[in-house]
């Protein structure tokens, strides 16, 4: 059958060409995404960069690592601690040592996440003096980079300093390198401590030390000093895990638009193919009539599927090669993966993207291949306009199955985790089994829409609606595969954009009721748009140095006011005895935090919260009010705190409360400010400024503190998702085309018969036009109503987790998918009407298939 199948492909090719080009697109993006994938999995070892020539490394206890039945958990601590003195001084015996410190500095004019060092351990990155000299006097400073220049006087948080050299920006810190007494002053304690000694010998003495100090550890958690050699040292840089998180979000965006392709490929290939064998059921009539049994005709329907995959695939390998770099390139350029991004030389993505394809392609063709094989010789002599048995008992069965699987996973998430229908992975795949249950299920749905929608055109004067209305729905075949991509296309646009839209307004509204304070103060260094609203210990001020007390205290002196400061920090607890989970933390006093916030409680008051208790939320496993539970501080010290109350769950990422002695090391980084009663807003909102204003503290308004902090959609899931409903759309494009291509090329007789009936070209083209738009119109009114049952699911989850929300679909984007599905539809239905108009009527009226 493999030389039948040759010929029908050589025949037929226009029947084919749509799912070559979509099968090897999707082979392509496979392939380009596998080769990404695996570069980011064979990543190069990070390199240490402010301590490259440092022999060794003493790096304060940054790890907490608790014992359980199943091993050791280990986390990194919010607030490291610093190296021991008395260790320090122990190791000053060995060899010389340089003792090191790192600080925020806010410059005017200066670079944002500016820091401070002591000049001395300049030398390990190396930096070298580009101009001017080192600092001597406790008012010079060195700069990195060229923002500024020797001579110049530069205003900062730490007092004005003037620059007497510069040194080249080695890419990775902005600087500012004080003499080492200055900066001993500024930040009395050791971060790191470079050891000139033998390593054994710092390990010997830092293990003595540790040994020493057992005595008073927690046997349940330790946190342990480091010492760093070799590789290692890139630890001691800042933020070290950079590339490596930076590379998960990657792979989780590379993988949901591999998947959606994988997904969106099967569809298109499979609509198409069921779409050409019920063209060709004459064809295969034929064929049973001159002998050929079910078998043979199976397996040239699949040997037609099998050279397509092979070419397909191959072809898509080659574009995969071609857009593997420019994909990494744009990705480099975008921020979204680490300046060393580069494609490697693995074969794997190729060999998994060919046999992916080819697997497609004839999973696709499988049941077209059946049908096929059941069409028996009396097809032959059949001559219907209307689609007759086309609710097979296999499109009941897995229809019906799926539509319950769509309905019915929500509905248990709902009742058991409602929670997670929060989760990117759940609103991303969950219309997937709703999709392909509409498209198997489109002979029973599509024709009382087609009718329900062509119900007023019909009525018009004339019978072009009168047509469209029954053409749509009489060619059922027709009408489904071409509505099937659009299908596609609006669910997954109204599903992705709807669901982020929805959880944004969540907690949106979660900020806005948690909000009762009249004005917001933000640190320096946040932008003022995060959820810090929300009591997690993101937001203004947690990437930057946060207040100095002395500004807290200009705040508090500010009359008539109510001042919250709180800090931003983390904890630690064991569950179930084998999990160690990290909470963000919000430190606030009790009192001031009740005058200046609603926080969403369950049970208990904010105001029972005192230095041995916490607020938790319903998520803990202990949730109890009253109930004691054992936590790590964000330094790594253990304690046991009581429940003093609980928050419900909300959007999730609420955090906890503590007192600030349970958030060592934790700077403040927010001020709620209510007015006391009587007080004058403007007269406040000017003292303020004023004083917050010489920290570089930003003074919002409620309201513009809420608007600022508007929740919105992270820069790598909203690329992700564009990337998705992009490779959806192309799709829904090819496989428009390739169905109205190949539905014009059969309807070559039924134009020229309404020709000859007396219809003008004009007219038969508006026909075929408007059928094309009730066609897109079918399968846009079918997505929304899989993105509205799954949106459903998702506002019920907000209801149930108390973050009640309104539902948002996002008309416009839904409109315009809607429209460039039509503009593509008309075209592709009209060009080819209108070159069989070209030929006279007579022509095609008498001409065989």
């Amino acid at each position: 059958m493999l030389s039948v199948a040759l010929r029908t492909l050589r025949s037929r090719w226009t029947t084919f060409v749509g799912s070559f080009i979509a099968l090897s697109l999707g082979v392509g993006l496979i392939a380009t995404m596998g080769l990404a994938l695996a570069a980011s999995l064979d990543a190069p070892e990070r390199r240490p960069e402010r301590f490259a020539k440092a022999p060794v490394v003493v790096k304060g206890a940054d790890t907490l690592r608790v014992p359980t039945r199943i091993g050791d958990r280990v986390a990194k601590l919010a607030s490291p601690r610093p190296v021991p003195p008395s260790l320090a001084r122990e190791l000053a015996a060995l060899g010389r040592t340089v003792e090191d410190r790192t600080f925020a500095v806010r410059a005017q004019g200066g670079p944002a996440g500016l820091v401070g060092h002591p000049w001395s351990t300049a030398a390990f990155a190396p930096y070298r003096l580009d101009a001017g000299r080192a600092p001597r006097a406790a008012d010079e400073a060195v700069a990195t980079g060229d923002w500024t220049a020797p001579g110049r006087r530069v205003r900062t948080d730490r007092g004005t300093v003037t620059i007497v050299g510069t040194v080249r920006d080695l890419g990775f810190e902005q600087a500012l390198f004080y003499p080492d007494d200055r900066a001993a002053r500024l930040s009395p304690e050791v971060d790191h401590l470079v050891v000139d000694a033998d390593p054994r010998a710092v390990r010997q003495k830092v293990a003595g030390a540790a040994d020493d100090a057992a005595g008073s550890a927690d046997a349940a958690g330790t946190a342990a000093v480091r010492v760093l050699t070799g590789a290692d040292r890139k630890d001691a840089d800042a933020d070290p895990d950079r590339d490596s998180e930076a590379l998960i979000a990657v792979n989780a965006m590379l993988g949901t638009a591999a998947g959606v392709t994988g997904f969106v490929s099967v569809f298109v290939v499979a609509s198409t193919f069921a779409f050409a064998v019920a063209q060709r059921r004459r064809e295969f009539g034929l064929l049973r009539t001159a002998g050929a049994t079910p078998g043979q005709i199976r397996r040239m329907v699949l040997a037609e599927a099998m050279v397509v995959g092979v070419v397909a695939s191959a072809a898509g390998c080659a574009l995969g090669a071609r857009g593997a770099p420019r994909l990494a390139a744009w990705l480099v350029d975008d921020g979204l993966a680490p300046r060393w991004f580069a494609i490697g030389t693995d074969t794997w993505p190729y060999q998994l993207a060919f046999w992916t394809g080819l697997s497609v392609a004839l999973a696709g063709a499988v049941a077209a291949s059946l049908r096929a094989g059941r069409t028996g010789p009396v097809e032959a002599l059949r001559d219907a306009a209307v689609d007759t048995g086309t609710m097979t008992r296999g499109r009941w069965f897995f229809g019906a199955g799926l539509l319950l699987v769509g309905i019915g996973l929500p509905v248990h998430a709902l009742l058991t985790e409602p929670g997670g229908l929060l989760g990117r992975k759940s609103y991303t795949s969950g219309p997937m089994p709703l999709i392909v249950a509409c498209a198997l299920l489109a002979p029973v749905l599509v024709p009382p829409l087609a009718r329900l929608l062509a119900w007023l055109p019909a009525r018009l004067p004339g019978a072009t609606g009168l047509l469209v209305r029954e053409n749509a729905a009489a060619g059922v075949r027709r009408t489904a595969a071409v509505a099937a991509p659009v299908l596609v296309t609006v669910a997954l646009t109204g599903s992705l954009l709807g669901a982020t839209a929805t959880i944004d307004g969540a907690r949106a509204a979660e900020i806005r009721q948690r909000t009762t304070a009249d004005f917001v103060i933000s640190a320096p260094g946040g932008s003022g748009t995060a959820e810090e609203g929300r009591g997690g210990a993101g937001g203004p001020g947690a990437a930057g140095p946060g207040f100095d007390a002395a500004t807290v205290e200009r705040v508090r002196r500010v009359p008539g006011t109510v001042v919250s400061p709180t800090a931003a920090s983390a904890v630690h607890v064991l569950e179930d005895g084998v999990a160690l989970i990290r909470s963000d933390a919000r430190a606030a006093d009790p009192a001031a935090l009740a005058a200046t916030a609603r926080l969403p409680l369950a049970a208990g008051r904010v105001t029972d919260l005192d230095d041995r208790s916490i607020i938790v939320t319903e998520e803990w496993e202990r949730h109890t009010v009253g109930e004691s539970v054992d936590i790590w501080r964000a330094d790594g010290t253990r304690t046991s705190l009581r429940v003093a109350a609980v928050m419900r769950i909300g959007t999730g990422g609420n955090g906890v409360y503590v007192t600030p002695r349970n958030a060592p090391g934790a700077p403040v980084d927010r001020i709620d400010v209510s007015l006391a009663e009587g007080a004058d807003a403007s007269a406040v909102a000017a003292g303020l400024r004023t004083a917050a204003g010489r920290s570089g503290g930003q003074v919002f308004t409620k309201d513009a503190w809420v608007a600022a902090s508007y929740p919105e959609t992270d820069g790598r899931t909203r690329t992700g998702f564009l990337l998705v409903l992009g490779i959806a759309l192309l799709y829904t494009g090819i496989s428009l085309a390739n169905t109205l291509v190949m539905a014009g090329s059969d309807r070559v007789r039924e134009l020229a018969a309404l020709r000859l009936a007396g219809a003008t070209a004009p007219q038969v083209l508006r026909l075929v036009a408007a059928e094309a738009l009730l066609v897109v119109a079918v399968g846009a009114v079918l997505g929304t109503l899989v993105a509205g049952v799954g949106l459903a699911g998702l506002w019920g989850a907000l209801g149930v987790l108390h973050a009640g929300s309104p539902l948002v679909l996002p008309w416009g984007a839904l409109g315009a998918a809607a429209g460039a599905c039509a503009v593509l539809a008309a075209v592709s239905a009209v060009v080819p009407a209108a070159l069989s108009l070209r030929v006279r009527p007579v022509e095609f009226a008498g001409t065989r298939e």
